[in-house]
């Protein structure tokens, strides 16, 4: 029982609920509030601060990137985060069954969940990748450090060659770039070797066994941390969210020491306005927002759902949100300190020496460590690093999936046997992972992040906050949140999360839709049959809106289409805290038979619940809304 809460109003208690039982037995709560924060910091710095972000930025004109950045994390990105975190702690349910709230938006929960497996699927591809990257730099020299391995062709020159002298690699790469591309050990390395790429993202080849394997090693890492749920990564997490900022700072400080750093540190701060016309550059910053703070994922209402009541999810957002941009800026020194270095090595321009995508960190990164005295040892830990970057958020992914089925059937059955549905799930994210080690695997994960997790992103955000605003109502969500915290949210969120937030995400998904180019990887152009697949599983999260709008409103009772969306859109009886000792207010449940029988499906101790309602049982909701109504009906 946590005392402090009915002392200080500050923390979000609610006046005579001192020495009430805040924790939920059935579900689980977090260990400790640490625990949530650095699960929530896990979740959102990610791979994408290391590889996408940096790679975004020096595409879009540098640190004038920045202005619209920011400017989508104050009024799109901290909003929704702290929208999610009250949303899913107010509820303690998962994407699925916050939707209580509003039945007729459920989908919004089930697009959450679609692109969650997405998301979940490649990712721990890239996380196996860098197993592979891991197991393979435990040797007295790296793979890719020269250019006389077998998978090496004629264009590699290599920054370490013994057979070549500065000068002369230097009027070779001169050569190089006048007749064709010049190509490092680093980059053939991971072409020619590890991927062994096919020429057509339709020609798989054959699966690359080393990549398997490590995608298996990866699955089983991620299930067993999650074999207790949040008990268990609640734990982990104290490693994996931290260790990452410690490798960080050393590469910072290799990385300033080298010559040319300073000049890729200044094309990376030094703003290139005229892009900030471009409102592709706009739709990259909100896309990364979102991508980076894993909003409309379900992953944070996920997480917070096992928070207790009364914690200030509030200050959780703040901190959470600006640590993650941070990380970005932070990792973006990093990488633009070594890729100034290389560009002044090759005697090339920054935006040169930079891969796509993933190749930035298994590309650039690579060439780099070799550079560093014992490089082996730099590379286990910087890999390392990008393992438990990538773990941190696989873990929430994963939770996510598994917490919205086993929160949806709701029964004792399922709650004790949750970890074979952990067990299920990961089984199920490694078989559909399985063709992205293949040959033309890297094709397909760029497929997967360029479309199932970017348009229909901002599609689900901007539904989410009309529904909650709109449909639910802003007063009622404000009394919620004060109810909760203690203190209702503040006047800039208020007016963020009516008008400015989805706004904006409307305009930036117009000018996206508008400013649309098909994606390509280096030279290759995909065909317009994989383009059409990529539009399918953008859509695929986002059909399941109206799908299932159309499917509630069809079963709902009523004479009219009227009455059929109010009863399909009017919050159920069910919605509302869920322990019966915060139940008060307009949730105070009402004694009668249909109150028992919703308190049976609350993941509470049922003998306790029944005690609870007959104390609470002189109580009525006296505001006239839906849910005293439903109540008594």
């Amino acid at each position: 029982v946590d005392t402090r809460r009915g002392i200080s109003p500050q923390n979000g208690a609610v006046p005579g609920e001192r020495g009430k039982q805040d924790k939920s037995v059935k579900r689980g709560n977090w260990g400790n509030q640490i625990e949530f924060v650095l699960t929530s910091v896990g979740y959102a710095v990610g791979l994408g601060n290391v590889w996408r972000f940096p790679y975004l930025c020096y595409r879009n004109g540098g640190g004038a990137f920045m202005f619209p950045y920011f400017i989508m994390l104050v009024f799109c990105g901290i909003p929704l985060f702290f929208m999610e975190l009250s949303f899913g702690q107010f509820a303690s349910q998962g994407c699925l069954g916050v939707w209580r709230v509003s039945p007729m938006f459920k989908g919004v929960g089930y697009g959450m969940m679609v692109v969650s497996t997405y998301i979940g699927i490649y990712y721990n591809v890239v996380i196996c990748i860098a197993f592979y990257y891991f197991f393979v730099s435990m040797t007295r020299v790296l793979p890719w450090t020269y250019c006389s391995n077998p998978w090496n062709t004629p264009e590699c020159v290599g920054v370490l060659d013994g057979n070549l002298s500065s000068r002369a690699a230097h009027n070779l790469t001169h050569l190089f770039n006048a007749t064709q591309k010049r190509t490092s050990p680093s980059e053939e390395y991971w072409r020619r070797y590890v991927l062994n790429l096919s020429d057509d993202i339709g020609n798989l080849g054959e699966v690359r066994l080393p990549l398997l394997g490590c995608l298996g090693v990866s699955w089983v890492v991620v299930f067993l941390c999650l074999i207790k749920g949040v008990k268990s990564s609640g734990k982990v997490v104290y490693f994996t969210a931290t260790f990452p900022y410690v490798v960080l700072t050393i590469l910072f400080v290799r990385g300033i020491t080298l010559e040319g750093a300073v000049t890729g540190i200044m094309y990376y701060l030094t703003p290139q306005w005229d892009k900030i016309l471009d409102a592709k550059v706009w739709g990259d910053a909100a896309s990364q927002i979102f991508y980076s703070l894993g909003c409309a994922w379900g992953g944070l209402i996920t997480m917070a759902s096992y928070n207790k009541f009364h914690n200030n999810c509030y200050r959780d957002s703040i901190i959470i949100s600006i640590t993650n941009c941070a990380t970005s800026v932070y990792a973006g020194f990093v990488i633009f300190s070594i890729l100034g270095f290389m560009a002044n090595h090759l005697g090339v321009d920054v935006s040169k020496v930079a891969d796509h995508g993933p190749g930035l960190a298994f590309v650039a990164y690579p060439e780099a460590l070799t550079l560093l005295p014992i490089s082996p040892l730099w590379s286990i830990l910087f890999f390392f690093m990008l393992i438990l970057l990538g773990l941190g958020t696989q873990f929430c992914l994963l939770e996510t999936l598994v917490t919205a089925i086993v929160d949806e059937v709701g029964n004792e059955w399922i709650i004790r046997r949750k970890t074979f549905v952990t067990l299920g799930v990961a089984v199920a994210g490694f078989l559909l992972g399985v063709p992205l080690t293949t040959q033309a695997g890297i094709y397909w994960l760029l497929l997967m992040d360029n479309y199932a997790a970017s348009f229909s992103l901002v599609v689900i955000s901007c539904i989410m906050c009309v529904a909650i605003m709109y449909i639910y109502g802003h007063r009622n969500y404000f009394k919620d949140i004060e109810m909760m915290l203690g203190f209702p949210p503040p006047l800039f969120f208020q007016i963020c999360w009516r008008f400015i937030s989805p706004a904006i995400i409307f305009f930036i998904l117009v000018f996206t839709v508008i400013q649309y180019r098909p994606i390509s990887y280096n030279d290759y152009v995909y065909p317009t049959w994989a383009i059409s697949i990529g539009f399918l599983m953008a859509l695929s999260s986002v059909i399941c809106i109206p799908i299932y709008a159309i499917y509630k409103v069809c079963r709902s009772e009523g004479d009219t289409l009227l009455e059929r969306l109010k009863n399909a859109t009017k919050a159920s009886k069910d919605w509302g805290p869920a322990l019966a000792e915060h139940r008060s207010g307009r949730y105070a449940p009402a004694f009668s038979p249909s109150t028992e029988s919703h308190l049976e499906v609350q993941p509470l101790q049922p003998e306790k619940d029944r005690i609870e309602v007959v104390a609470a049982s002189p109580v009525q909701g006296s505001n006239g809304s839906a849910h005293s109504q439903d109540s008594r009906l």
